[in-house]
């Protein structure tokens, strides 16, 4: 694993990346009515102790699970494992899931919402992706927890957070509610 100082110089490039992506490219998830208000996302500051090197307990039959969009659809994941770490002085679980037909995805899928949700970040809950690994380590970094496209434009569909992924706890990492929130339903049907 990288330095702390590397990690934190790697985490804050992509975090411009992602902003100049949002504000210039073609497949920005913003309308183009908002790029122009569009200055940058707002994101907690790196928070090493939200680094967590953590053990995936695999679910030893992945069932399907359907869990809900933000559109009213649904969609299939198989509910793949867990990770239990220690917040706030008590021990949190988060489920782990994978698209049921994943087609070349590598990676886990962890929506999740804490105690942030509605107050400090996006209402409906925030994201992790975690390449898959050989083994059952895993680095869960929640500085790198992102907003669903959906936060940005409501034409999008995203998945919501099952319950089970609810913490009581919050998590202080990663991005922050948009900036512009209050336009993104205005933009949507204007």
């Amino acid at each position: 694993m990288a330095g702390h100082s590397d990690w934190e110089a790697e985490l804050l490039s992509r975090r411009r990346s992602k902003d100049h992506q949002f504000k210039h490219d073609l497949d920005s998830p913003l309308l183009p009515s908002l790029r122009d208000r569009f200055t940058a996302l707002a994101y907690y500051p790196p928070n090493a102790a939200l680094r967590l090197p953590l053990q995936l307990q695999r679910n030893p039959e992945p069932e399907v699970v359907t869990l809900a969009m933000s559109t009213g659809a649904t969609r299939p994941y198989l509910k793949w494992g867990w990770f239990e770490f220690p917040a706030e002085g008590q021990t949190v679980r988060l489920w782990a899931y994978r698209p049921e037909h994943a087609h070349g995805e590598d990676h886990l899928f962890v929506p999740f919402r804490d105690a942030t949700s509605e107050k400090e970040t996006y209402g409906a809950g925030r994201y992790l992706d975690l390449a898959i690994q050989v083994g059952n380590e895993y680095v869960v970094d929640f500085n790198v927890a992102y907003s669903p496209y959906c936060a940005y434009n409501a034409s999008y569909s995203c998945p919501l957070p099952p319950v089970e992924n609810w913490l009581k706890v919050p998590i202080r990492a990663g991005e922050k509610e948009f900036p512009l929130k209050e336009y993104v339903e205005e933009a949507f049907h204007a």
